[in-house]
């Protein structure tokens, strides 16, 4: 296995764990074999453009977040899309009370 197909395998299974998500689930949302899905989490199989649009469409991602942080990768993810995906784990009451602290951090900061 490539270094490349690993760590994008760990970036899935990063994602999916962060939506709340099976590799079952996944799968199914996506409309591809969960067993396959294990394969590319695990850096055995190559995923196709096709699979990462699928999965990514089901994981509520751009498909650019799989390739983010990947060596060599030109465009590192912004801070706000980092918060969307740590927000998307969260429920929507945590959602709400994380949205009042990061006003109140902005508006103390901006005096």
């Amino acid at each position: 296995m490539s270094q490349i197909t690993k760590e994008l395998g760990e970036r899935l299974r990063a994602l999916r764990l962060s939506a709340g998500l099976t590799q079952e689930k996944l799968a199914e949302r996506a409309d591809v074999h969960a067993t396959y899905v294990g394969q590319l989490e695990r850096g055995e199989k190559n995923a196709t453009v096709e699979s990462v649009c699928k999965l990514t469409r089901a994981l509520n991602a751009d498909p650019a977040t799989l390739f983010a942080h990947l060596p060599g990768a030109a465009n590192q993810p912004a801070p706000a899309d980092e918060i969307y995906q740590l927000l998307q784990a969260c429920t929507e009451q945590e959602q709400r009370e994380l949205l009042q602290l990061l006003a109140a951090i902005v508006k103390f900061k901006r005096g």
